[in-house]
C-alpha cells in the first residue's frame, strides 16, 4: 500500500508558483515604506528571479510566475526570459495593493493595466491572476466579476485558512467555478481535525521542518487525489536583502525566519514532487471536465 501511495503521489503534477515582487513591496512593510519610495530602493528582483530560473532549468521544471505590472515595466527583459524558458506568465496586479483596500473600480483598473503591460511586454496572453496577500475573501467577492470582465480565466487568490491578515476558512479547498469562464484555484490546505492547515509554502514553508511540509503535500496528493499549489517569492531566497527598520517583532520574524534555508529546501522540494504550470494543470483539466463545480 505504501508503494502504491508513493507511485500515485508521484504521478500527480503540482503547480509551482512564484509571486514576482521585491522585498520592499511586501504588504507587511506598507506602513513603513511608502510607494513614492519604491523608485529609490535597491531593486533585487532581477538577480533573484534569474537564480530561480537557473534552479528550475537544472531541475527541468516549469512554473507560473505571478508578476507585478510595476516590475514588468522596469524589467521587460526579465519577463521575456520567463516566457522564453517555457514558464507561464500571470498577473499579480500592478502595484501590489490588497484587494480588500480597493473599490471595485480601482481594482478593475489595476488588474486591467497589469494584464495589458504583461501582454505587451511578453507577447503572450495572460490568463491567471493572484491577489496580493490572498486578499479576496467573503467581503469582496465582487472581485471575481472584475476578473471575468478583464478577461482572466482563473484566479488563485483565496486561502481557505484563518489568518490575521487574510483567509476564508469556509471556502472550497480545491479548484471550482466562480463565474462563467472563470475558476478559483485556492492555495492548498490539508484538512485535519475539522481545520484547514496551510500547505502551500510561503512563510510556513520556511518556519516548519521540511519533512512536515512534504508530508502535508503528499497527503493532499494521495489522500485527496488533488494537485497542490506551492508558492514563494524571489526575496525569500535573498539572504543579502536590506533589513527594514522600525518593523514589529512579529513582522521581522515572519519575513526573515530561515531565509538562509529556503533555497536548499526548494531544491529538495523540486526533486521530491512532480511540478508544472497552473494553466497546464488546471485549465486543461477544467476544459476536459467542461466546467468545475463548487466543492
Amino acid at each position: 500500500m505504501a508503494e502504491t501511495n508513493r507511485m500515485s503521489t508521484h504521478a500527480i503534477s503540482n503547480a509551482l508558483t512564484i509571486d514576482v515582487e521585491d522585498y520592499f513591496q511586501v504588504s507587511a512593510f506598507a506602513p513603513h515604506i511608502s510607494r513614492c519610495e519604491w523608485e529609490q530602493r535597491e531593486c533585487r528582483v532581477e538577480r533573484n528571479v534569474n537564480r530561480i530560473l537557473e534552479m528550475l532549468e537544472s531541475q527541468h521544471t516549469k512554473a507560473t510566475f505571478f508578476t507585478l505590472g510595476w516590475i514588468a515595466e522596469r524589467y521587460p527583459n526579465l519577463v521575456r526570459a520567463i516566457v522564453d524558458q517555457g514558464h507561464e506568465l500571470a498577473s499579480h496586479g500592478y502595484g501590489h495593493q490588497r484587494v480588500s483596500d480597493l473599490t471595485a473600480e480601482v481594482f478593475f483598473t489595476d488588474i486591467q493595466i497589469a494584464k495589458e503591460i504583461l501582454e505587451d511586454v511578453s507577447g503572450v496572453k495572460v490568463q491567471g491572476y493572484r491577489a496580493p496577500s490572498f486578499s479576496i475573501g467573503e467581503d469582496n467577492l465582487w472581485a471575481f466579476d472584475c476578473l471575468q470582465r478583464a478577461g482572466y480565466r482563473y484566479s488563485s487568490s483565496i486561502y481557505p485558512i484563518r489568518h490575521d491578515h487574510y483567509g476564508m476558512p469556509n471556502a472550497p479547498r480545491f479548484a471550482h467555478g466562480v463565474r462563467d469562464g472563470l475558476i478559483e484555484i485556492p492555495a492548498t490546505t490539508l484538512r485535519v481535525f475539522n481545520r484547514n492547515l496551510p500547505s502551500s509554502g510561503g512563510g510556513y514553508f520556511r518556519l516548519l521542518p521540511y519533512a512536515f511540509s512534504r508530508w502535508m503535500l503528499r497527503r493532499v496528493n494521495s489522500g485527496d487525489g488533488e494537485p497542490g499549489i506551492f508558492y514563494f517569492h524571489p526575496w525569500e531566497i535573498d539572504v543579502g536583502q536590506p533589513r527594514i527598520a522600525g518593523i514589529s517583532r512579529k513582522t521581522r520574524f515572519r519575513h526573515y525566519v530561515n531565509i538562509h534555508r529556503m533555497e536548499p529546501r526548494l531544491e529538495r522540494l523540486l526533486s521530491d514532487f512532480k511540478w508544472g504550470r497552473m494553466d497546464d494543470i488546471f485549465l486543461k483539466r477544467a476544459g476536459q471536465a467542461g466546467a468545475l463545480q463548487d466543492r
